[in-house]
C-alpha cells in the first residue's frame, strides 16, 4: 500500500517532466516521432548487420585455419605404425601457431609455446574431442585467438593438426564496421530529423496560411471562403470545416450587429420619453397629481423597454438555437394549418386556408366532372423561419377580426404569395406610415399585449431570405397583409 502510494507520485512527476520536454508544435512532435521510429529501425538494423559481419569474419577466420591445417597435414605421414612429421622447405612458416598430435601425444608445438600455456591447453582439449572443432581463447594480454583442429587419416596411425590465428585484425575490422555504422546512423538520424521538419513545415504551410486567412476573415466578417478546389483531400476537408465555421461566425456577427441596432433603435423612443418627462418634471415644482402622472409615464416607458428587450432577446436566442432557419424548402399549407390551430381564436371568428391554384383547378375540373388535383405550394425557406414570419400576421388577424380570417396561398413568377385577410376595423389611415416601425402601436390602450415588434420582425425575417411583407392600404373592409417568399 505505502510502496504503491510512493510510486504513484514518482510516475506522475516523471510523466509531467516528459510532457514538459515534449515539443509543443505539431511539426516538432511529428519530427520527434519520425526520429524515434528511425532510431529504433536503425538500431535493429545495426545490431543485425554487426552480428552478421561478426559471424562472417569468424567463418573467414575458420576457413583460413582449415586451409593452413590442410597444408600442414600434407607434411604428416600416417602410413607407418608411427606418425612422422616430414621436413619441408617452408617448415618454419608451417610450424607457426601449429600443434601436431599423434593420438593425444603432442609431437610438435609452435616455437616459444610452452606445454602449460593457454593455447597449448586449448589445443589439447580440441585434440581430446576427436572430432574437428574450433574454439576461441584469450591469451597474450587477453587478445582473442581462434584455434581449429583437423584430423589426419589415411594410414594405420592417426594424427591431429591444430592451428591458431590471432583474431585482433578481424576484431579491428568488426570494430571499424561498428563505428562506421554508428556514425552512419547518427548522420541518417540527423538528416531524417531535418528533412522531416522541413517536409512537415512545408506540408503545414497551407494550414498556417488558412489559419491566418480565417482569423482575418472572421474578424471582418468577410465573404471569402477557402473552397475545396486545388487542395489535397485532407486540406479540402479542413477548408470545408473552416468555411462552415466562418459562415457561423459571420452569421453570429450579423445577428449581433442586427440585435445591437434593433435594441438601440427600439430603446431610443422610450428612453427619450423618460428623459423628456424627467426634464418637464424638474423644470418647476409640480403637484402631487402631476408627479404621479410623470411616474406613470416613466413606469410605462420602462415596461415598454423591458418588453422590447425580452422580445428581441427571445428572437435572437431562437435564431441561435434553432438551425432550421437555414435555407430550405417548406410546404406552406401544413404550416398555416398548424399555426392557426395553435392560436387562441375567439369562437365567433372563423379561419380558412386555401390555395389559389387548387381553387382554380377545382373549378375547372368540376366543369368536366373530374377530381381536383392535389397541389403543393413550397416556399424556399425553412419551416421554423416560415412560422416566425407568419405568426405575427395571423395573430393580429385573429385578434382584430370580427367574424372571419382568410388565408390564401398562390404562385407568382419565382415566388410564393400568401395573403392574410381579416374583416376587422383595419389599420387607421394615420398609422399606415408607422405600421412597420418597431415599437409603434395604433392604439396602445386597446387591451392587447404587445410591444409593436411583431410586424417589423416579420418583415425583417422575410427580407433576410429575399422576401417581403407589405400592407394593402386600399383593401376594405378589414386589413390585408401580403407575404412574398422565394419559391421552393
Amino acid at each position: 500500500m505505502n510502496r504503491a502510494s510512493r510510486s504513484s507520485p514518482d510516475s506522475s512527476r516523471a510523466f509531467s517532466a516528459f510532457r514538459r520536454l515534449a515539443p509543443r508544435t505539431l511539426r516538432g512532435r511529428l519530427a520527434l516521432v519520425a526520429l524515434t521510429t528511425a532510431a529504433m529501425l536503425m538500431t535493429v538494423l545495426t545490431v543485425v548487420f554487426n552480428a552478421v559481419m561478426d559471424r562472417h569474419l569468424q567463418h573467414q577466420a575458420d576457413g583460413e585455419l582449415r586451409s593452413r591445417a590442410a597444408a600442414v597435414a600434407t607434411t604428416v605421414d600416417t602410413r607407418g605404425p608411427r606418425v612422422r612429421v616430414l621436413e619441408t622447405v617452408n617448415d618454419r612458416l608451417l610450424d607457426a601457431n601449429v600443434w601436431i598430435y599423434a593420438g593425444n601425444r603432442l609431437l610438435e608445438k609452435p616455437p616459444g609455446a610452452t606445454s602449460d600455456s593457454t593455447l597449448t591447453r586449448a589445443a589439447d582439449r580440441l585434440t581430446a574431442q576427436g572430432n574437428p572443432a574450433c574454439t576461441t581463447v584469450h591469451a597474450h594480454g587477453h587478445q582473442p585467438v581462434r584455434l581449429c583442429s583437423h584430423a589426419v587419416g589415411g594410414g594405420r596411425a592417426t594424427a591431429t593438426v591444430v592451428t591458431a590465428l590471432d583474431l585482433a585484425p578481424y576484431r579491428s575490422s568488426a570494430d571499424t564496421l561498428l563505428l562506421g555504422s554508428l556514425i552512419l546512423d547518427g548522420v541518417m538520424l540527423g538528416c531524417t530529423y531535418l528533412l522531416t521538419r522541413l517536409s512537415v513545415g512545408r506540408a503545414l504551410r497551407p494550414v498556417r496560411t488558412m489559419t491566418d486567412q480565417a482569423t482575418q476573415w472572421s474578424a471582418v466578417g468577410s465573404d471569402q471562403r477557402f473552397g475545396a478546389e486545388d487542395h489535397p483531400v485532407e486540406l479540402a476537408r479542413l477548408g470545408a470545416s473552416m468555411d462552415e465555421l466562418l459562415d457561423r461566425i459571420r452569421t453570429v456577427l450579423r445577428h449581433e450587429q442586427q440585435l445591437t441596432g434593433e435594441l438601440s433603435h427600439e430603446l431610443r423612443t422610450p428612453l427619450t420619453r423618460i428623459i423628456m418627462e424627467l426634464d418637464w418634471w424638474r423644470a418647476r415644482p409640480r403637484t402631487d397629481a402631476e408627479t404621479r402622472a410623470t411616474q406613470e409615464v416613466i413606469a410605462e416607458a420602462a415596461q415598454s423597454m423591458r418588453t422590447i428587450c425580452d422580445t428581441l432577446l427571445n428572437d435572437a436566442r431562437e435564431n441561435a438555437l434553432n438551425r432550421e432557419t437555414a435555407p430550405g424548402t417548406t410546404d406552406v399549407l401544413p404550416v398555416l394549418d398548424r399555426l392557426l390551430q395553435r392560436l387562441d381564436t375567439p369562437d365567433q371568428v372563423k379561419t380558412s386556408v386555401e390555395a389559389v391554384e387548387a381553387r382554380e383547378a377545382r373549378e375547372a375540373t368540376e366543369a368536366v366532372g373530374a377530381a381536383a388535383p392535389v397541389l403543393a405550394l413550397e416556399a424556399g425557406v425553412a419551416p421554423a423561419l416560415l412560422e416566425r414570419i407568419l405568426s405575427p400576421l395571423l395573430a393580429n388577424a385573429v385578434r382584430y377580426a370580427r367574424s372571419r380570417v382568410t388565408v390564401s396561398v398562390g404562385r407568382v413568377p419565382g415566388a410564393v404569395r400568401i395573403d392574410v385577410v381579416d374583416d376587422g376595423p383595419g389599420v387607421p389611415e394615420a398609422f399606415v406610415g408607422e405600421l412597420f416601425q418597431p415599437g409603434r402601436r395604433a392604439d396602445s390602450g386597446d387591451g392587447h399585449d404587445g410591444a409593436g415588434l411583431g410586424l417589423p420582425l416579420a418583415r425583417r425575417l422575410a427580407r433576410t431570405v429575399g422576401g417581403e411583407v407589405v400592407h394593402d392600404p386600399g383593401h376594405s373592409p378589414g386589413a390585408r397583409f401580403t407575404v412574398t417568399l422565394p419559391a421552393g
